[in-house]
């Protein structure tokens, strides 16, 4: 069971980064250093703004610290892969057929979002790598 949770993590992380690389180019949170004239691309951020990205990477390691009971105990599987019992808003179904339907989902969106990710990378740093991203301002 670990390599399920071996490829749910970097699936997580990769939609949340998707997101992230997306939303900026349209909305951005007050002040001037983060505006779209100091930052025109978001690909830029991380050199501009040094202190945010220390501060990022602050809070992913504290969660990813969090994280290490569960993953320790993984070998014993008292848990689904990916399953930490955090569902606060009580999203995740009770039936089973759903929940697989749920995790199946999830996994794939995880796939495609680690593919995304990468392909926005590589058309921000490496012109006309991308064709389908060719010719888009955001890159």
């Amino acid at each position: 069971p670990w390599f399920g949770e071996a490829e749910l993590k970097p699936g997580r992380a990769a939609m949340l980064a998707t997101v992230g690389f997306v939303v900026p180019e349209f909305f951005r949170i007050p002040g001037a250093q983060f505006s779209f004239e100091a930052i025109p691309k978001v690909i830029d951020a991380h050199d501009a703004l040094p202190d945010s990205m220390i501060q990022i990477f602050g809070w992913i390691s504290f969660l990813e610290a969090c994280s290490f009971p569960a993953l320790a105990n993984m070998n014993e599987y008292d848990r689904a892969p990916g399953d930490f019992g955090f569902d606060p808003l009580g999203l995740y179904p009770t039936d089973p057929a759903k929940q697989k339907e749920y995790q199946l989902s999830e996994l794939k969106n995880g796939r495609l979002a680690m593919i995304a990710i990468m392909s926005f990378s590589a058309a921000a740093n490496i012109p006309g790598s991308v064709p389908a991203l060719a010719g888009n301002p955001m890159f």
